[in-house]
């Protein structure tokens, strides 16, 4: 097991008073896994995704990443756990602007203290079909360039599990096709458990298991 979320609960204070975003949920990932949460928009799959990756806390509840209490750790105890562990996959591409591609690259693998950063941010690269962009800033890509430097970022540490939150969410459906693609080809070769936020029903029939959120709550559907 990889990820396991017990109990886990979350509450927001609104103006109209307390606000359940999530119900005393349950979920466990295993070793190479893959799952998809889906739902309408507003049901809370992105707040659990960001609990779950160790970005928010719960309310009530238990998570655990590779059998450490993650959500008992405070920020900077959380970020230490993930490094090297974990990988991110945005809507937004989530790239920063200043850096190169091969920059963005090389910051999971500086963040954990690699010394070949440079050389393995390169020859992942080249795995995406962009090595020839290496030098070449986020404004300068395309959305489907860009996607693939952030698969890059996310798989180049090797991580154990990936979350991915609407992965195609920006991209028009042949060049999503592609990200997609290459995402679970890079999973597979890794062994890496991925866990993904989507609105795309055939996305989410590629996972092993989908679970619906609704109320609050997840149904396993496959």
């Amino acid at each position: 097991m990889v990820l396991r979320g017990q109990q886990i609960a979350k509450r927001v204070d609104g103006p109209e008073g307390s606000l359940t975003i999530l119900q005393a949920l349950d979920i466990d990932v295993g070793v190479g896994e893959t799952i998809a949460i889906v739902g309408p928009s507003g049901s809370g799959k992105s707040t659990l995704l960001g609990i779950l990756a160790g970005l928010d806390t719960p309310t009530e509840g238990r998570v655990e990443l590779l059998h450490e209490p993650m959500s008992e750790l405070d920020e900077d105890a959380r970020a230490r756990l993930r490094a090297g562990q974990v990988g991110f996959v945005f809507q937004s591409f989530q790239l920063l602007p200043g850096l190169t591609a091969v920059e963005n690259v090389m910051l999971p693998l500086e963040l954990a203290g690699s010394d070949d950063a440079a050389e393995l941010s390169h020859a992942m690269l080249e795995k995406v079909g962009l090595g020839s962009r290496a030098g070449h800033q986020p404004l300068q890509l395309s959305g489907g360039e860009q996607q693939r430097v952030a698969l890059a970022r996310a798989f180049v540490s090797n991580p154990a599990v990936l979350f991915a939150d609407e992965p195609t969410g920006n991209l028009d459906s042949d060049t999503g096709d592609k990200v997609i693609e290459l995402m679970f080809s890079l999973r597979e070769q890794q062994g890496t458990a991925v866990v993904l936020v989507t609105h795309d029903d055939s996305l989410a029939q590629r996972c092993d298991r989908t679970l619906r959120m609704g109320n609050g709550r997840l149904v396993e559907v496959t």
